[in-house]
């Protein structure tokens, strides 16, 4: 059956991070090193049809507030302008995992950007059905500035046949759904055991209760003929 409509219990808009940046002064493989080697990112602003903006990030700071793909930043610089951006693309080291670029893209509030938000389940479905996340992220045309960090749906008392559809699900105000609405996100299911291994099961057992009536069968044989000697 189709989910019903209704409203999601947490859709928590992103906060602007913080970080104070330094201009990018140095160029090329060498000099990008050496920002690595300080633990420092070499990043790029684009957007609002300016030239791009080379910048160094602090490194650790930088990956805490990167763990969220859709992480809004406040850039701050030393001559006091700021950049507020959303991160476009990262780039990681292929064994370490660290961050070694950003591509940035600077935004304004009542600005319409798309992103793709992560879909988390809460909740206990009626045993024994299971939830099946079917998308784990719904892109959505969201405010820059208030961009929801997560969409959680509650499956609390779900039965088998449950399902949720994206156009069912509720967005945050002035949220827009770019996901196509028939998409199915989440359904409650009871596990279905294959029909070809549950006949191979019985066929299994069936067989193991047959050698087990032979060996009772010659174990009964055995016994008359020694009492008959």
């Amino acid at each position: 059956m189709r989910g019903s409509r209704r409203p999601l219990d947490t859709q928590e808009a992103l906060m602007a991070e913080k970080l104070n940046v330094q201009p990018r002064e140095e160029f090329g493989k060498g000099a990008a090193r050496r920002i690595r080697a300080e633990h420092k990112i070499p990043a790029v602003v684009y957007g609002h049809g300016m030239d791009p903006v080379h910048l160094v990030l602090p490194g650790h700071e930088t990956a805490l507030a990167a763990r969220n793909s859709n992480a809004l930043l406040e850039l701050a610089l030393p001559d006091g302008t700021a950049h507020t951006v959303l991160i476009k693309d990262l780039q990681r080291h292929p064994l370490r995992r660290t961050i070694t670029h950003l591509d940035l893209i600077a935004v304004r509030r009542g600005e319409k950007v798309e992103v793709d938000i992560p879909v988390t389940l809460t909740g206990e479905v009626v045993s024994p059905a299971i939830a099946v996340l079917d998308v784990n992220t719904l892109t959505l045309s969201a405010d820059a500035m208030n961009v929801p960090e997560q969409i959680e749906i509650d499956l609390e008392g779900k039965e088998d046949g449950f399902q949720l559809f994206a156009g069912d699900v509720v967005l945050p105000e002035g949220a827009e759904l770019v996901t196509d609405a028939e998409t199915l996100v989440v359904a409650v299911q009871v596990p279905r055991v294959d029909e070809e291994l549950e006949a191979a099961i019985e066929e299994v057992e069936a067989g193991g209760a047959e050698a087990g009536a032979d060996s009772a069968e010659e174990s009964e044989g055995a016994e008359e003929s020694a009492s008959e000697e």
